[in-house]
């Protein structure tokens, strides 16, 4: 297996430019509207949520971190996640970047992995692209068929066929619960060549879209969705600057991903306090997580691949073994710079 690792800093992101409000500006009479008449949990959060940075003041700049991770912490923490990598006995792409201090550590990070439900991430940034031009909205509504249920994840393969539901919750129900008939939905009302012309438009080289890569076969499948650990971190951290699609979108985009219902790999273990906006991807022996970790000593993204595992359950747990020791060095008490320890980049956990 070929590994590569890199360790360089990246200059600041361009200046955000402020978005258009005229296409999401809208939504907000009819939210309101939903909030006075429809009582269910799920238009109320969401509902505010959209209410919330449609009518709020402009987004305040990137947090201030008292503290943020040292050069020898850093180094330290890298060393052990390299250890812990070339001990699996899959292939495995990771990409961190701590966006305060602009780090960036890449362990075979261009390499090609089966993309899994991590697809879903720029599928729904493609159809953002379309809200953006007016094509449709949130609360456009497709209507579900039994033509268009899938199996594996998700809940809403078991509604009843003729309901409707908004472009919001079936976005809502793809990413939360990786909900695979939710997926399909979207896909068969924007097409899939617009979704193969999206993602070269969001700067996805490397990233495809097929339909045989679609496919829930356990098998390999003639023409398979394929991704990096580097473009999917890429779109986390475009998506966590406001960059992907709109300020808008971009905040929409975060706010589900951290309502992600996995317990599992990146989130398990997290602690007390933290936040994470990320999504799973399981499928054909590959299994991955990737996605944004707020911490005290400042914010990062994250992304572990892996594919030709030797089972789920070890490769889930490998992506928890790398997120604690990245998350060990992150902690306000962890002075791992001091600790003898640090110089073998094991952390005493």
């Amino acid at each position: 297996m070929q590994q590569r690792h890199e360790h360089h800093r990246h200059s600041a992101p361009a200046p955000v430019k402020e978005p258009a409000r005229s296409v999401f500006g809208g939504l907000a009479r009819k939210f309101l509207l939903a909030l006075l008449l429809v009582g269910c949990g799920f238009t109320l959060y969401y509902g505010a949520a959209s209410l919330n940075f449609l009518l709020a003041p402009k987004i305040e700049e990137r947090k201030t971190v008292a503290s943020p991770i040292t050069e020898a912490e850093w180094q330290a923490m890298v060393v052990g996640i390299e250890k812990t990598s070339g001990a699996y006995r899959g292939r495995v792409g990771i990409y961190l970047k701590d966006i305060q201090t602009g780090r960036v550590w890449e362990y075979n990070a261009a390499g090609l992995f089966p993309s899994a439900s991590l697809i879903k991430v720029p599928i729904m940034a493609a159809v953002f692209e379309k809200i953006k031009l007016g094509a449709i909205t949130l609360d456009t509504q497709i209507r579900l068929t039994n033509r268009g249920r899938v199996g594996g994840s998700g809940s809403l393969k078991w509604v009843r066929e003729g309901t409707s539901l908004s472009v919001m919750e079936i976005i809502y129900k793809m990413i939360t619960e990786s909900d695979n008939t939710a997926t399909k939905m979207l896909i068969d009302y924007v097409g899939m060549p617009y979704l193969e012309n999206s993602f070269r438009k969001l700067g996805l080289v490397q990233t495809n879209i097929t339909p045989e890569g679609m496919s829930l076969a356990s098998g390999r499948v003639k023409n398979e969705n394929y991704t990096t650990a580097r473009e999917m971190a890429g779109l986390m951290e475009r998506i966590y600057e406001g960059e992907l699609v709109n300020r808008e979108a971009s905040e929409f985009m975060l706010d589900v991903l951290k309502h992600t219902k996995s317990r599992s790999r990146l989130r398990r273990g997290l602690p007390l306090g933290w936040e994470i906006g990320h999504k799973t991807g399981l499928l054909r022996r590959s299994c991955h997580d990737v996605g944004i970790v707020f911490s005290p000593r400042g914010d990062f993204v994250l992304a572990v691949l892996t594919s030709e595992v030797p089972d789920y359950t070890s490769a889930k747990n490998f992506i928890t073994r790398v997120a604690k020791l990245t998350y060990a060095y992150y902690k306000i008490d962890a002075g791992f710079a001091e600790s003898p320890r640090a110089a073998d980049g094991v952390p005493a956990l």
